[in-house]
């Protein structure tokens, strides 16, 4: 039997690049988004506390289900093993996908 996939979600939130492991990711039924199941944070046993991870902890806290809008999602990788969840100032050139939608005037 194969192993549940493990997925790696980088998103903008607020000038900081984001990354957070998940077990499930799917299409939302809310026009727009992603629901992002099952947060991993691994190991609470490391002497060594990293700010941005800690951050991430903080922020999904009893959270069961996150919606993440698609144009804050930079990239969802599925990876073999989980890595440590992060919180950088987004520098460079990385940026969201699409920008700002524009619908055209409804005609009534």
């Amino acid at each position: 039997m194969a192993a549940r996939p493990l997925y790696r979600i980088s998103f903008l939130q607020q000038g900081e690049l984001w990354e957070l492991y998940a077990r499930d990711i799917f299409q939302s039924e809310l026009w727009g988004f992603i629901e992002v199941e099952g947060v991993v944070f691994g190991d609470d046993s490391k002497v060594v506390v990293d700010p941005g991870a800690e951050k991430l902890r903080r922020t999904f806290e009893g959270v069961s289900r996150s919606y993440l809008p698609m144009n804050a999602i930079v990239r969802i990788d599925e990876v073999e093993r989980e890595g440590t969840p992060r919180a950088v100032k987004a520098e460079g050139n990385v940026t969201a996908f699409p920008g700002a939608m524009h619908w055209p005037p409804r005609e009534e």
